[in-house]
């Protein structure tokens, strides 16, 4: 991509890994400085205890040939968001792009298990840090981002809105936090509205996050040998996919006609005819309909 965001300023809140890591990196590619936060360090790793970190987000955005800064920061205090958001406006007196990203909360979902069961300190906290986290992030940094006209936030989710309006998520306190990010972004879109700036929700595919390769013991390099245990991991897209999506948007002048909008990475790049890096489409969530829950054998043809 050409440096088409070079004049722009985005924050990526939760860039340590996944998604968030791929946003960066797209941003970063497409020219932009990218203020990316987690709360994984080279000294301090979080619950999570995985190796990724935040400065590794911030090179590989340099790498790409954007500047990235990172900036250690637990997105459910709001004192530390404050400060963030402060150095933001001290250093650049602008932000163009907010992406909320922030989860830290796969460890916590007890997938099939109903209310009553569920843990309810596990999924109170979840719903912390899928929702709080979002909502303390765009309250200290939309008065920064509202001073200019074009303005993009990006909330960040699994699962647009149709699909998750028709399909229980394997877990109410899971099922809660996506659905209301996506009503998060149309709240959003109202208050920016005057102001000319866009909110909308955007989801990946079945993402090849760092966490789920290994969960099938697998890496980038021969993902497809996780088919031999789900053969429908043949749909799925690196972070980078999902990258590129929220870089077309930011890129595009006319991006106020998505405001409000559910929108997937697989329906993006139909519109912005971007690619993943292999160079294919996937159309995640249109195969999930299609062939992966109604029964059908796995079969990606004419869906990436």
């Amino acid at each position: 991509m050409s440096q088409v965001l070079k004049d722009k300023v985005a924050l990526v809140a939760g860039a340590t890994r996944g998604a968030g890591r791929g946003i960066a990196v797209e941003l970063g590619s497409a020219g932009a400085t990218v203020y990316l936060t987690g709360r994984t360090t080279r000294a301090q790793r979080s619950e999570y205890k995985r190796p990724e970190t935040i400065e590794e987000t911030a090179e590989l955005v340099q790498r790409a040939g954007g500047q990235g800064i990172s900036m250690q920061v637990d997105h459910l205090d709001p004192a530390q968001v404050q400060a963030l958001v402060a150095r933001i406006e001290s250093e650049q007196s602008r932000l163009d792009i907010l992406v909320n990203d922030v989860l830290g909360a796969e460890l916590l979902a007890e997938w099939n298990v109903p209310v009553w069961k569920h843990s309810i300190v596990g999924g109170l906290r979840m719903l912390r840090l899928a929702i709080d986290t979002h909502i303390i992030t765009s309250h200290f940094a939309l008065p920064i981002l509202i001073k200019n006209q074009g303005g993009l936030v990006v909330e960040m989710t699994d699962g647009t809105a149709e699909y998750n309006n028709a399909n229980y998520r394997l877990s109410l306190f899971y099922d809660l936090a996506k659905t209301s990010v996506i009503r998060m972004a149309w709240a959003q879109a109202q208050e920016l509205l005057p102001y000319r700036c866009t909110a909308v929700a955007l989801t990946p595919g079945w993402m090849r996050s760092e966490m789920m390769l290994d969960n099938y013991d697998v890496s980038e390099a021969n993902w497809r040998d996780a088919t031999l245990k789900q053969p429908h991991f043949v749909i799925t897209e690196t972070p980078r996919y999902v990258g590129r999506a929220v870089a077309a948007l930011a890129s595009d002048p006319e991006v106020a006609r998505w405001n409000g909008q559910s929108l997937s990475s697989g329906q993006l790049a139909k519109i912005y005819g971007f690619t993943d890096l292999d160079g294919s489409s996937p159309d995640a969530w249109r195969y999930l309909r299609e062939v992966q829950d109604v029964g059908k054998p796995a079969d990606a043809t004419g869906y990436r």
